[in-house]
């Protein structure tokens, strides 16, 4: 089974479509179940497809989301998160806290959760971040620092993992053509960004692994 965050739109909706064109079976999550529903509606799939909303940013929602997988998931993949932009002094307390809860906390407490339930089994745990996880860019400064601080959170994971089955892997992707940059505060230009189902074709290739070699850092740039 295959347990992919921030599924409801985006990166991870799109990764969801492909997995179910393989007939993988799938728990998504996200915060909006309407959106969820939408998705799993439209997966081409005969396999089942569990669909879960919570606010993964809430310990509490974390448990009950565990709680509710049907078996031990082969790949973990989180996409959730959000973004903020613009110059430093126009940003709100409120969206800045927002932003830290939804990239920074959420991956916390969604890696802390599986790794408690799941250290010793071979479990695939793929972190999606951002190009702006080690490319500082003007008006994204707290974006940055949201995806810098979940960078060096997986960094320090894999060392202290380093004797369990479990796998990281570490998802770079750069700009993509999705809603996720109305809902950031942005007028950012997309037309030329890499459509999602591109990444999620690329990823998903990138994610085969043999018996004893995986891919464990993956850039996805635009061309």
């Amino acid at each position: 089974m295959i347990m992919i965050t921030g599924a409801s739109s985006g990166l991870g909706a799109e990764l969801a479509n492909q997995f179910a064109k393989d007939n993988e079976h799938l728990f998504l999550t996200g915060r909006n179940t309407q959106r969820l529903e939408q998705v799993a509606a439209q997966l081409n799939t005969q396999q089942a497809v569990h669909t879960y909303a919570a606010d993964l940013s809430n310990e509490e929602d974390i448990h009950q989301l565990f709680d509710a997988l049907p078996c031990v998931p082969t790949h973990l993949i989180h996409c959730a998160g959000s973004g903020l932009f613009g110059p430093i002094e126009t940003q709100e307390s409120t969206k800045i806290k927002q932003l830290i809860d939804n990239n920074v906390t959420a991956c916390i407490y969604v890696i802390q959760e599986a790794v408690k339930r799941f250290k010793d089994k071979s479990l695939t745990l793929v972190v999606v971040m951002s190009s702006a996880a080690h490319t500082a860019k003007a008006n994204e400064s707290t974006y940055c620092a949201a995806k810098w601080a979940v960078k060096g959170f997986i960094s320090a994971l894999k060392i202290e993992l380093k004797t369990s089955p479990i796998k990281i892997v570490a998802v770079y992707p750069g700009g993509m053509n999705t809603h996720f940059w109305s809902t950031s505060g942005t007028n950012q230009e997309t037309s030329t960004f890499m459509q999602a189902s591109e990444a999620a074709i690329m990823l998903k290739q990138a994610l085969l692994s043999t018996e004893k070699g995986y891919i464990s850092e993956i850039s996805i740039d635009r061309g």
